[in-house]
């Protein structure tokens, strides 16, 4: 089965707009597009603070590799 063609879209327009009514499909648009617009969001933050989250491990392992003397003072105490 493939992607409908240009007389299914019609047909699917038609039973949309005979089930919601003209009034309202610029409602569901609406909420649909906002909707869209906030996941795009989350996922950008998500992806930034998972991005801060791993640049701040690697700081931490830079700071060890730097460091290795405090290392073996913290082994030590432990």
């Amino acid at each position: 089965m493939g992607m409908p063609g240009g007389m299914e879209w019609i047909l699917i327009a038609l039973v949309v707009l005979l089930l919601f009514g003209g009034k309202k499909i610029p409602e569901l648009a609406k909420g649909l597009g906002s909707g869209i617009k906030n996941f795009k969001k989350a996922v950008k933050e998500d992806e930034n603070e998972e991005v801060a989250s791993t640049n701040k491990a690697e700081e931490l392992d830079k700071k060890s590799e730097a460091n290795p003397e405090e290392k073996k003072e913290e082994s030590k105490t432990v």
